[in-house]
């Protein structure tokens, strides 16, 4: 039997494991999708080592950065978002090769472009981590300049405080990719003013739980077009079936 699965620290409710078993099982797939919860990303090897029947891993918080130098191949989005999320494992007789990718990107993208506009040019996108890196890229890709935002001085972001309702109103796409508003502290949202937002706003959060935030309400509340994570999710996830089955 095949197996799958997915390496991070804590993994607590995951999402792939849930989504993968169930459509091995919907499709007579003869596989099997594991977590593996490791304390440090040096436990990779143990992982690849114990478990011969592995073909594919997927690649969550906080080891999405670190798990690139272990790899012999790394595709040029991966590499320029500076983050892998989907490792295809090939066994070549005694040897192990080990491929990354970034499914983030694909996911994103494919989620955001039927949502967008002419007047969609520029973009706000909240938070610096792995996950940010991939919007940006993705963004880019779609022909939308960005900007990250921090609650922290550092170079190429700008901080909370310096969001006016002009900035808003030139960057109307607005991408969440904070932990703010997530389950269990739904009451959160980041600090932006929303009521200068308007029908030209697009609020997306890469947050699926609960369905709709703080922040996608604050937004409707206001007239723009609002979408949760969820659905690049799915994406995602059908992204990194493709690329362990070699059609890459």
């Amino acid at each position: 039997m095949d197996k799958y699965g997915l390496i991070g620290y804590p993994l607590g409710h995951s999402f792939s494991i849930g989504y993968h078993n169930q459509r091995f099982a919907d499709e007579g797939i003869n596989a099997k999708y594991i977590n593996f919860e490791i304390a440090s990303i040096e436990q990779l090897m143990e992982v690849i080592g114990q478990n011969p029947e592995l073909k594919g891993l997927n690649v969550t918080i906080p080891y999405k950065e670190k798990v690139m130098e272990y790899l012999d191949y790394i595709s040029p989005e991966a590499r320029a978002i500076g983050a892998v999320n989907v490792i295809r494992v090939i066994h070549e007789g005694s040897k192990i090769v080990m491929r990354g990718y970034n499914s983030d990107v694909i996911g994103f993208t494919q989620s955001i472009e039927p949502m967008l506009e002419k007047h969609h040019k520029k973009a706000l996108v909240l938070g610096t981590g792995g996950a940010s890196k991939a919007v940006a890229y993705g963004l880019k890709s779609l022909g939308i300049e960005s900007v990250f935002v921090s609650r922290y001085e550092r170079p190429g972001t700008i901080q909370y405080e310096s969001i006016t309702p002009e900035v808003v109103q030139e960057y109307n796409v607005i991408v969440n990719c904070t932990p703010l508003g997530m389950f269990p502290k739904i009451d959160t949202c980041p600090a932006l003013p929303y009521d200068a937002l308007d029908e030209h706003n697009i609020l997306y959060d890469l947050i699926y739980n609960p369905d709709e935030t703080l922040f996608m309400k604050r937004g409707a509340a206001r007239g723009a077009a609002v979408k949760n994570g969820l659905e690049m999710l799915l994406l995602q996830a059908f992204a990194s079936w493709e690329f362990w089955n070699g059609k890459e």
